[in-house]
């Protein structure tokens, strides 16, 4: 049965206050996320740049380019292939970090992929996305009637990632003893809030999205596990084995989907399309992150059998 509410008209609305507030809550994040790096963390750059190169390739250049030949195979609505070039344009989210170090990963690495590609987000996000999204068929008339910049986007992206993160190491390394106290409490409330934001857009929306729900849970589930698929590839392409190999998987399948989605209240006017395609991936990812740990888990005690039999 065709859906009975087009995707060309579905909206979430937020007020000027509430998009302040949404754009504060990302920096907010950022800053949390600054709180926890150590500039110590940043030797892996030294110390494993193969994995370096590998994350962050598999970040920006692989998994953008897997997800526009996925576009071309399942042939989205245009909004919802606008919102998984966006999240593929995204830098990974920090609740990585979390994931690679239940799932025996290497942590350090970890948190410099995450750091170097925010850093590198302010570039590479806006250029992924105007150079894909221009390419996917009858997406033309949602890029000219949002007016879409790539240097806005630019702006915006540093404004929103860069700044606070700069903030947060200058903050962390000026007040060490202030830091240790307040980094989880932030973290953890900065989240909460943005999941908040997230719940409310999809409630305003619910019959919209409860009617579409199958081809985003589809597209999601798909575009996921190939970002996953692309961390696998790039750290095999580079040698990795092990723990370094673990966390390219998990850097590259765990994406700033809140930054997509607040690019998407910023840019396209809430775009329902692109919305949910964001929404869900904030919410997949956490889902995908724990089944990779239980298969790491599961592995592990595979291989420690084998070794001990």
């Amino acid at each position: 049965m065709e859906p009975t509410i087009s995707l060309n008209t579905i909206s979430i609305s937020f007020s000027d206050d509430s998009l302040v507030l949404l754009n504060l809550c990302l920096g907010f994040i950022m800053f949390g996320v600054a709180l926890g790096i150590n500039t110590a963390d940043f030797n892996q750059l030294k110390k494993n740049p193969k994995a370096v190169l590998a994350g962050v390739g598999s970040q920006f250049l692989l998994l953008p380019l897997l997800t526009f030949i996925l576009i071309l195979a399942f042939n989205p609505h245009p909004a919802l292939a606008l919102g998984m070039i966006l999240v593929a344009s995204c830098p990974g989210g920090n609740i990585s970090n979390f994931f690679s170090s239940i799932s025996g990963a290497n942590v350090s690495l970890s948190v410099t992929l995450t750091a170097v590609a925010t850093f590198l987000s302010p570039f590479f996000t806006p250029f992924n996305f105007d150079f894909y999204s221009s390419r996917v068929l009858n997406a033309g008339d949602f890029l000219t009637s949002f007016e879409l910049s790539f240097f806005d986007m630019l702006k915006t992206v540093l404004i929103l990632l860069v700044v606070p993160l700069i903030l947060g190491l200058l903050f962390s390394k000026r007040f060490p003893h202030i830091t240790s106290k307040i980094e989880k409490p932030i973290r953890i409330a900065s989240m909460l809030v943005l999941l908040g934001f997230i719940a409310v857009g999809l409630l305003k929306n619910l019959d919209a999205f409860l009617e579409h729900i199958h081809l985003v849970f589809l597209l999601v589930l798909v575009h996921n596990g190939m970002a996953l698929l692309a961390g696998y590839l790039s750290g095999r392409a580079f040698g990795l084995q092990g723990d370094l190999s673990r966390t390219v998987i998990i850097e590259t399948g765990i994406q700033n989907s809140g930054l997509g989605l607040i690019i998407i209240f910023n840019f396209f006017d809430g775009n329902g399309g692109m919305a949910m395609i964001a929404a869900w991936w904030g919410i997949w990812h956490i889902i995908s992150g724990l089944g990779l740990y239980y298969f790491f888990q599961l592995r592990d005690k595979k291989l420690t059998a084998r070794n001990l039999s």
